[in-house]
């Protein structure tokens, strides 16, 4: 019998079997032999021990289409990050850093700004300047009134669409929405530090209609720069690209060299000054990282 991992708890995993229902399910020893661990959307074989209790063994995990690190999930087809536009005000830093993660694994990104409601026309027209230049996909949202939830929907139909993002931006109320039955716990935001509180603790996928799938994963407040050079950074800055032929230097870093595309575009208004700091950010970074 065939199915799908939609939930993994403390050894266990729960599998999705369409028409038979959801079997608590051991993952078979010679996965751990081979270092091979089941993810949430993991496509599986499973034998049924007990069909009464709904438990079984997990004794195939299928081919993969792909394979996300951070977060930790299977057989994604894009991303979607989740800030507030306010309260708490977006963090760039850890939005840009989410964007450069999923670029490096070949994950389309919709980023969604939520709390449309209580935001001021000024606030939403800054985070457009900033991301729309990038050329990424960009909805407003507000699950008070509704606004921007069939735009997502939309985006989101038939298919499997990782959500991502810090706690207290509104993330599980935007999942009730668009599936009611989901009956997530919404945590509430502490007044004093302006954070939410962390309600999501494992990575979870969830069916909304057909083959609309979302894989809820719990809120995340830091992303660390991993396996890539400082180098190869500018590659994840996709607005750089256009202006790069106009560097004298190839291999230009778009810091300290005379002549660069790149800063002449920032001056110009061309290039978000928010995102070329975090670049120059990121790039120091990366560059005092110790090698071992």
């Amino acid at each position: 019998m065939q199915g799908k991992i939609i939930k993994g708890i403390a050894g266990f995993y729960y599998v999705h079997v369409a028409g038979a229902g959801v079997y608590e399910c051991k993952a078979k020893g010679i996965f751990r032999k081979q270092k091979i661990k089941p993810l949430v959307g993991d496509n599986v074989a499973i034998d049924i021990l007990d069909e009464a209790e709904k438990k079984g063994n997990i004794n195939d995990i299928l081919p993969r289409k792909n394979e996300l690190i951070r977060p930790a999930v299977a057989n994604v087809d894009q991303a979607l990050v989740i800030f507030a536009i306010t309260r708490p005000s977006p963090n760039f830093n850890l939005l840009d850093r989410f964007l450069i993660t999923m670029e490096r694994q070949g994950v389309e990104t919709i980023i969604c700004f939520n709390k449309k409601d209580i935001a001021q026309d000024s606030e939403i027209e800054q985070l457009q300047d900033i991301y729309r230049k990038c050329g990424y996909r960009i909805v407003f949202t507000s699950t008070v009134d509704g606004v921007g939830l069939d735009k997502l929907k939309e985006l989101m139909e038939d298919r499997t669409t990782v959500v991502a993002g810090p706690s207290g931006v509104g993330k599980s109320s935007i999942i009730n929405i668009l599936q009611p039955k989901a009956g997530m716990e919404t945590g509430g935001l502490s007044e004093k530090i302006e954070r939410g509180k962390h309600t999501t603790r494992h990575s979870e996928i969830i069916n909304i209609e057909g083959n609309t799938y979302i894989m809820d994963t719990p809120g995340f407040s830091s992303l660390a720069l991993l396996d890539f050079t400082k180098e190869e950074l500018r590659d994840y800055f996709i607005e750089f690209e256009e202006y790069e032929p106009a560097c004298r230097f190839q291999g230009c870093s778009h810091i300290n060299e005379p002549d660069c595309g790149v800063k002449a575009a920032l001056e110009a208004g061309d290039i978000s000054r928010t995102r070329y700091s975090n670049y120059v950010e990121m790039y120091n970074e990366l560059k005092d990282q110790r090698r071992y």
